[in-house]
């Protein structure tokens, strides 16, 4: 028993020095070798933990006299200088898909637990231009989905959106210019007739929530009688 124990800390220790661990955030090497991030970056980030809340939270707050929606939820709190920062700054400036994945399993397991989302049966990541995909390398909106699907076994649909225009960033705008910036921006794709229960809406980030309402107001018009939820990795506070 003893001498099985030392070979396989041997091989751990082995594999470790050959495949060395780093953390998905910080990049520094570390030795738990089963987990993604390490634990001063997990410590850093702030969840929000609205799956708890038994009042309406300040996502649901967002769109209130807007769009009506079944549910919405957001993973983390975006703030300046924290770990959820440093998050979607890999995601969408390093080219770290992987994190985008490895929060999008995390978000999809969350949702399962919440009644509003659990009849959920496709997901619609925000569509990117394909000028700034082919920039960034992938929709990171649609990796999230991915790792959605993954823990939640829901349908993943890019083939419903589509964005129809380059549009300049909006991290500078308020919501009114952005909502401005927003109009004519995205369009339906041509699809068959199809019966949706229950969409959500995938992004990263909402901040004024003016992307994430197009969208939402386009699938409505097309899909009257589906429920629409929206689903990001991190709201902006």
């Amino acid at each position: 028993m003893k001498s099985s124990s030392k070979f396989n800390k041997w091989t751990r220790d082995l594999l470790h020095v050959l495949y060395p661990q780093n953390c998905l955030i910080c990049k520094h090497e570390f030795n738990q070798s089963r987990l993604a991030i390490c634990p001063v970056c997990i410590s850093e980030l702030s969840y929000t933990n609205f799956e708890t809340y038994p009042e309406a939270t300040n996502l649901d707050k967002l769109f209130w006299g807007r769009v009506q929606l079944t549910g919405t939820y957001a993973l983390l709190r975006f703030k300046q200088q924290n770990s959820t920062q440093r998050v979607l700054h890999e995601l969408k400036y390093n080219n770290n898909a992987e994190i985008g994945l490895h929060f999008g399993k995390e978000l999809g397991t969350v949702l399962k637990q919440i009644p509003a989302f659990s009849d959920m049966d496709a997901l619609v990541p925000v569509p990117l231009h394909p000028k700034k995909e082919f920039i960034r390398g992938y929709n990171q909106a649609e990796v999230i989905c991915k790792g959605i699907a993954e823990t939640s076994a829901v349908s993943l649909r890019k083939d419903l959106l589509k964005r129809t225009s380059f549009t300049e960033s909006q991290t500078r705008k308020n919501r009114i210019s952005r909502w401005d910036n927003m109009q004519n921006r995205f369009m339906l794709r041509t699809i068959k007739e199809q019966n949706f229960q229950h969409l959500v809406v995938v992004d990263d980030v909402v901040t004024t929530g003016s992307t994430l309402e197009t969208c939402v107001r386009i699938l409505q018009d097309q899909f009257p009688k589906a429920k629409i939820s929206i689903a990001v990795l991190a709201i902006a506070e």
